[in-house]
């Protein structure tokens, strides 16, 4: 018989919140639904970009503790721009150009878009196993509303330039694909940076400009896929 035990209560928790993000994103693909082994090929690539981010990072940091003798504000935006956002985003990019690019079924703009959700959610949703089972319930609800819908929120930028990068390939325009594949970095690093610069920081301050950033993201990232979603096109 089914139990809850806390342990199982801890890990709904954990896990719940980047599935129902994926059920709501993927819904919104209303041209041509993706293959389920492609979704999955591009989860588990998610989880396995944040072991390669973990190890980037560990040796970002030990490099940092090499150069830098004290904590500054120079450091708190290197850890946070380029060790931390820039490794796990750049990380979740390689993956999803891996899985996706060359593939036949990538065949509308807003694909990537789902396909860039579902590499991030799997780096997300492992993640935050990672962090609930550490630190219990609060956490989860917490992260909930913060960091696992942040991570998608990335994503869907990711996914707006990487879908305009392929469109462009397509069309024979390999500068302009160029252009948009280096968006789909910087534009989800440089957001993801600001996040956990704000997020990282001890000052009432900082903690009033992290949330009113994430209810900036939240509303622009709504408009940005329902603008994508509504905008789809084929891209040959």
């Amino acid at each position: 018989m089914f139990t809850f035990s806390p342990v199982r209560i801890l890990l709904l928790a954990a896990v719940l919140p980047g599935l129902f993000l994926l059920f709501k994103i993927y819904r919104m693909d209303k041209i041509e639904k993706e293959p389920p082994g492609l979704l999955l090929k591009c989860f588990f690539f998610g989880v396995i970009s944040i072991i390669s981010a973990l190890i980037l990072e560990s040796a970002g940091m030990w490099l940092m503790d090499m150069i830098f003798t004290y904590y500054s504000l120079f450091y708190e935006i290197v850890l946070n721009f380029i060790v931390i956002a820039g490794t796990e985003e750049l990380c979740k990019y390689f993956f999803l150009k891996k899985a996706t690019w060359l593939h036949p079924e990538f065949n509308y703009r807003f694909d990537a878009v789902i396909y860039a959700v579902f590499v991030s959610l799997g780096f997300a949703i492992f993640e935050n196993i990672n962090y609930v089972l550490s630190y219990g319930l609060a956490t989860a609800i917490i992260r909930a509303i913060t960091a696992v819908p942040a991570h998608a929120i990335f994503a869907i930028f990711m996914g707006h330039y990487y879908g305009q990068a392929k469109l462009y390939f397509e069309a024979g325009r390999d500068d302009m694909a160029a252009q948009y594949r280096k968006l789909a970095c910087i534009v989800p690093i440089l957001m993801h940076g600001f996040y956990d610069f704000a997020a990282s920081s001890n000052s009432g301050l900082m903690t009033a400009v992290f949330w009113i950033f994430l209810i900036f993201l939240y509303v622009i990232s709504i408009r940005q896929i329902n603008r994508d979603a509504k905008e789809d096109v084929p891209l040959y």
